[in-house]
């Protein structure tokens, strides 16, 4: 089964490319602390999604250098 990540896109400007922010909250092991972290991937956007939507990717092989997910759906 492959990975699949809900997140945010953040820019769209690329051809067929666009960047997507991913949030969730981390625990501390030991403090119980929560903590926010972010992190942005280059997707493939053949789905055409637009800055601000809501999207799932998917793990796919890697398309070039630093793009190896792919947008399925979108969600808003």
């Amino acid at each position: 089964m492959k990975k699949q990540l809900k997140g945010i896109v953040k820019s769209d400007k690329m051809t067929g490319t666009a960047a997507v922010v991913v949030t969730s909250v981390k625990t501390h092991p030991l403090y119980l602390k929560k903590t926010k972290w972010t992190k942005s991937y280059l997707a493939d956007n053949q789905i055409k999604a637009k800055e601000g939507d809501t999207v799932v990717m998917e793990s796919v092989r890697p398309i070039s250098k630093k793009k190896s997910w792919k947008i399925v759906s979108i969600k808003k």
